[in-house]
């Protein structure tokens, strides 16, 4: 891998984010014994390598830029406005058809040091939506699947809570599921789960009118969103809709996020003015 002269942190990061989108490739080339792979590269695969690693190169350095930018705006917000779009972008969520009617949702829990869009709201009006079945127990009408990171290659699972005790703070201060119940019992992982997600709530750093998203680097999302993308194939399940919520002052407006074909786009996007059909999946939640 080519290495480029750039001021320290830049590089450092650039870096870093190149050995995730390289992890992303590994996840889905499978290896071969071939002893044509074991022959010395050519010259024109050298210069095809060395281009496209440039390529890359400058493709995370427009990243790391534009993720610099996102979060000097939003280091720069007024908590007066943050607090306003957090309530309007909440009040959208739980008033839309598409949330009310859907019975699995993978969200997030919100982190105030990462200044995401709140979903406290989000979170415990699906907590405390339960109904009594005849025998007396509770029993949720919508499942809810948070994320718990694993490792630092990309790793995160979506594990089922039915209550905040389900959660412990993690070593980055974030809320998230623990591997196991008040019982003792494995967590339902969401990719082990018998019935479809019908919505993902998403976070990220800066999103576009085209449906891209920038996350913050590590590529979480991207890589279970790639992997629940194959296991709606084999299952030959329907697609979820995808949301991202996202505060005014990060959409890119008229413009492109730039992404590599390992970053997953979204479906809609919700601000404080609305919702904001991207995909013709959302679309049909126009009607």
């Amino acid at each position: 891998m080519l290495r480029f002269r750039t001021s320290g942190n830049v590089d450092i990061m650039v870096h870093a984010a190149k050995l995730v989108f390289i992890n992303h490739l590994r996840t889905v080339a499978s290896p071969s014994s071939s002893s044509a792979n074991l022959r010395p590269p050519s010259t024109s695969t050298r210069s095809m390598n060395t281009s496209f690693d440039a390529q890359l190169h400058h493709l995370f350095q427009q990243k790391h830029s534009l993720r610099s930018k996102v979060r000097t705006s939003l280091k720069n917000m007024d908590p007066v406005l943050k607090s306003q779009q957090d309530d309007a972008i909440q009040r959208v969520v739980l008033e839309a058809p598409w949330f009310k009617n859907s019975s699995n949702i993978c969200a997030y829990i919100s982190c105030d040091a990462l200044r995401e869009v709140d979903t406290s709201r989000i979170v415990s009006n699906i907590l405390s939506n339960y109904k009594t079945e005849d025998q007396g127990h509770l029993q949720m009408k919508k499942r809810l699947y948070l994320p718990r990171v694993e490792d630092k290659n990309s790793n995160m699972k979506m594990l089922k809570v039915s209550s905040y005790d389900d959660l412990v703070l993690s070593s980055m201060n974030i809320l998230e599921p623990t591997l196991v119940d008040s019982s003792g019992n494995p967590r339902e992982d969401v990719m082990q789960a018998t019935d479809p997600v019908d919505l993902f709530i998403v976070p990220g750093l800066a999103f576009d009118k085209f449906g891209g998203r920038l996350g913050r680097s590590g590529g979480y999302y991207d890589m279970f969103l790639k992997n629940y993308q194959e296991l709606i194939k084999k299952k030959n399940w329907k697609q979820p809709l995808l949301v991202a919520l996202s505060y005014s002052v990060q959409i890119i407006e008229n413009e492109r996020i730039p992404t590599t074909p390992y970053d997953v786009p979204v479906d809609a996007l919700v601000t404080a003015s609305g919702f904001i059909p991207i995909s013709s999946v959302a679309f049909k939640y126009c009607h």
